[in-house]
């Protein structure tokens, strides 16, 4: 049993420590259901409570649940433009007492995780003079060190996490939309930022750049994480792109191959033996971390998204389907599927302390029982 406290779990990485086995009957038991307003913000699981973000008439409200029953604890809300595809995109972060999320406009908050009181807020978008993307900021915050650093501006903006005051910026070129990730490759640590216009790599404590890799998409939707594995890290995108797996040598990073059989749009795959597991522009893929070809696929994902826990992977695809599947790249196997939400469905699913957290755009939040 394990805690989730921010984007993709303790590890940024998508994937659970925990085990989880196939259900029997019509699915996992629902244990609570709640409403959230609309939006794509994922949960953060800390300390017997859910965190999430949702948009209601004008307003943008973040949330605390008791991850029991589904009472709502508390709730701070604060105007906020609703945007293409209503709401916002970022999940809050846990860290040390304290709550840490941004808006799709760019404001950034620190709440107290018990009360929901603020720390402080600050509108980082308007005073780095970054454009608010076309579907809004989406990223979640990562917390280095005394620093909360955030995919605001051409590449990254950082925060003192216990004031709130910038600690540098990197200019107001295009944002992109994925979140930032820790990495230590090729010689180098620090923290890489999927921006408008590539992969940039840039010391955490004053935004220099280490190194970057060109990735121009249409719209500048680069939104899936990075994946790093050993000296190498993999990046994909959607609108036709694909992905490519790049090793980084004293800063100097190389592709090594490229493929057009996983295109994520936005939701990030998961590494598991050295096998890619990841949403296909609506097919489920695997592909081999070596050379990219396809080992299997299944078709019904729309924009859904999945994690891993242990030998299965957990996908929600974007019809609210349940989809139970065995992380092996040797062949295509189901253990289990179950229909648990209604509406449009492409957040990633979040397993925590033996509970399964799924959510639509819509708003409906669903706790369901993994364990027996």
């Amino acid at each position: 049993m394990a805690d989730w406290p921010q984007w993709r779990g303790p590890k940024r990485d998508g994937i659970s420590t925990e085990t989880v086995e196939a259900w029997s009957g019509g699915g996992p038991r629902q244990v609570w259901k709640a409403r959230t307003g609309e939006g794509f913000s994922s949960v953060a699981v800390v300390a017997g409570k859910v965190y999430t973000m949702g948009h209601f008439q004008g307003q943008d409200y973040i949330l605390c649940y008791d991850a029991n029953n589904g009472k709502l604890l508390w709730q701070h809300k604060y105007p906020c433009s609703a945007g293409d595809y209503t709401g916002p995109r970022s999940t809050p972060l846990i860290h040390q007492g304290n709550l840490y999320t941004m808006s799709r406009e760019g404001q950034v908050f620190c709440l107290s995780a018990a009360s929901g009181k603020v720390v402080w807020e600050r509108k980082v978008a308007q005073e780095v003079g970054a454009p608010i993307p076309q579907w809004g900021f989406s990223a979640s915050p990562l917390i280095q060190g005394n620093v909360v650093i955030l995919n605001i501006g051409t590449s990254g903006t950082a925060l003192d996490k216990a004031s709130g005051r910038i600690v540098w910026k990197s200019g107001g070129g295009p944002t992109g939309y994925a979140s930032p990730v820790a990495y230590s490759a090729g010689g180098l640590s620090g923290v890489a930022i999927f921006a408008g216009k590539g992969l940039v790599a840039v010391n955490p404590t004053n935004g220099s750049k280490q190194w970057e890799y060109p990735w121009d998409t249409s719209y500048d939707v680069n939104a899936a994480d990075p994946i790093f594995a050993g000296d190498t890290v993999f990046i994909s995108s959607n609108y036709g792109k694909g992905g490519a797996l790049i090793r980084l040598a004293g800063g100097k990073p190389t592709e090594l191959w490229r493929t057009r059989e996983m295109k994520n749009h936005f939701n990030a795959c998961v590494l598991i033996d050295k096998h890619l597991y990841g949403n296909d522009e609506g097919r489920l893929r695997c592909i081999s971390l070596s050379d990219g070809r396809e080992k299997w696929q299944m078709r019904g994902m729309d924009k859904g998204g999945l994690i891993a826990a242990g030998d299965k992977l957990i996908a929600l695809t974007g019809e609210g389907e349940l989809v139970l599947i065995s992380a092996s790249p040797a062949t295509f196997k189901e253990l289990g599927r179950a229909k648990v939400l209604e509406g449009t469905c492409w957040t990633q699913p979040v397993l925590a302390n033996g509970m399964l957290y799924c959510r639509s755009h819509q708003g409906d939040l669903v706790c369901l029982e993994m364990k027996k």
